[in-house]
C-alpha cells in the first residue's frame, strides 16, 4: 500500500512543485485520520495544495471561505421554515462533505471557529438539540494566514489541538520559481488531476496504519518526549495525552509511507515539529504562532535533549 501513497505524493507534487516533504507529511497527516492545517502568507500555495489533496484522494469536497461575517449556520446548517407544509426542514451545511476545505480558517470570528470542534472531534454536529453524523471519511484541511497579517483572529489552543499536523510551505526554490515565470500555471494543472485512490483503499491504508509495529523502547522513547514537554521549564504546558497519540499516529503513517510495517526513532523525529509545534508554547511566549523564532528553538530544544536510549 506505501506505493499507492507514495502515487499520491506524486500525483500532488506535480502541482505543488519543490515541495516534497511537506507533501509528503500532507498526506501522512490524511492518512492518519488528521485534520491538517496550512500556514504561510498569501499567494505561497496554501489553498492549491488543499484543493490539490482533496481531488487526488478521491473524495467529495467543498469549499468554505472563512470571512470576519461568517456565520456558524454558514457552515452548520439550519432549519428553514417552509411555509407550504409549515414545517421547519433541515438544510445541510457545507461541512457535511468527506473533505471540508477551510480557506483562511484564522479571518473568522471566534464564534464560528468553535462550530468546528465537536466535527472534528468527534465527526458529527450538534444543531438544535439533535445530533446529525458527519460523512466518513471527514477530514479539515485549512490554509491560515500569520497573525501579523490584518485582519486575523488567533486560532485558540482547544482549536490548534484538534489539528493532527500544521505545516508551512515557504518560499519556493529557484528552479521552481523560474519555471512559474515561464508559464507553468498550477491552478490551469489542477483542474485536470485525476484521483489516485478511492474510498476503499484509503480505509485499507489507515487500517494499515494501526497495524504498523512499535518495538517498547521506541514507545519508551517517545514516553521520555512527552515527559520532556511536560516538566521542562523552558515550556509552559506540556503535550496532552491526545497529542501524545496524535504524535504516535503520524509517525504510524509516515513509517508506511516510506514502506516499513514498524516504527523507527526517525519516524517520531521527522514528525515531531508538524505534530508538537503548535500544540506547546514557551515560558515566556504568549503567541500561539507557530511560525516565531520561540517556537521553532523549543521544537529543537526537545529533539537535542531527549536521547533516542535512556541514559542509565
Amino acid at each position: 500500500m506505501n506505493s499507492l501513497m507514495n502515487a499520491v505524493v506524486d500525483e500532488v507534487g506535480t502541482i505543488l512543485l519543490g515541495k516534497e516533504k511537506q507533501v509528503k507529511l500532507a498526506v501522512t497527516c490524511l492518512f492518519a485520520r488528521g485534520h491538517l492545517l496550512i500556514e504561510d502568507l498569501p499567494g505561497m500555495g496554501k489553498t492549491t495544495l488543499a484543493q490539490c489533496l482533496a481531488k487526488v484522494l478521491g473524495l467529495e469536497y467543498k469549499r468554505v471561505q472563512f470571512t470576519s461575517d461568517l456565520l456558524p449556520a454558514d457552515i452548520l446548517g439550519a432549519a428553514i421554515y417552509n411555509r407550504q407544509t409549515s414545517e421547519f426542514k433541515f438544510m445541510q451545511g457545507p461541512i457535511f462533505t468527506q473533505v471540508l476545505l477551510a480557506d483562511e480558517i484564522n479571518r473568522t470570528t471566534p464564534k464560528t471557529q468553535s462550530a468546528l470542534l465537536e466535527a472534528m472531534e468527534e465527526r458529527q454536529v450538534t444543531i438544535e438539540g439533535q445530533t446529525r453524523p458527519l460523512p466518513e471519511p471527514f477530514f479539515v484541511i485549512a490554509t491560515q494566514n500569520p497573525l501579523t497579517q490584518a485582519g486575523t483572529y488567533p486560532l485558540p489552543e482547544s482549536q490548534l489541538d484538534r489539528f493532527l499536523m500544521r505545516i508551512s510551505l515557504g518560499y519556493p526554490n529557484r528552479a521552481t520559481e523560474q519555471k512559474l515565470f515561464k508559464g507553468l500555471d498550477p491552478r490551469t494543472r489542477l483542474q485536470h488531476v485525476q484521483p489516485v485512490t478511492d474510498l476503499k483503499k484509503m480505509t485499507q491504508i489507515q487500517a494499515l496504519v494501526d497495524e504498523v509495529k512499535a518495538t517498547d523502547q521506541l514507545l519508551d522513547y517517545l514516553q521520555r518526549l512527552v515527559d520532556f514537554t511536560r516538566f521542562d521549564e523552558s515550556f509552559s504546558y506540556g503535550l496532552s495525552p491526545r497529542g501524545a497519540l496524535a504524535w504516535l499516529r503520524a509517525a504510524k503513517a509516515w513509517a508506511l509511507l516510506e514502506g516499513r510495517e514498524h516504527l523507527l526513532p526517525e519516524d517520531i523525529q521527522i514528525v515531531l515539529p508538524s505534530v508538537v509545534g503548535h500544540r506547546v508554547r514557551g515560558v515566556h511566549t504568549h503567541s500561539t504562532d507557530g511560525k516565531s523564532e520561540r517556537a521553532r528553538s523549543l521544537v529543537d530544544h526537545l529533539l537535542t535533549s531527549v536521547d533516542v536510549l535512556p541514559v542509565r
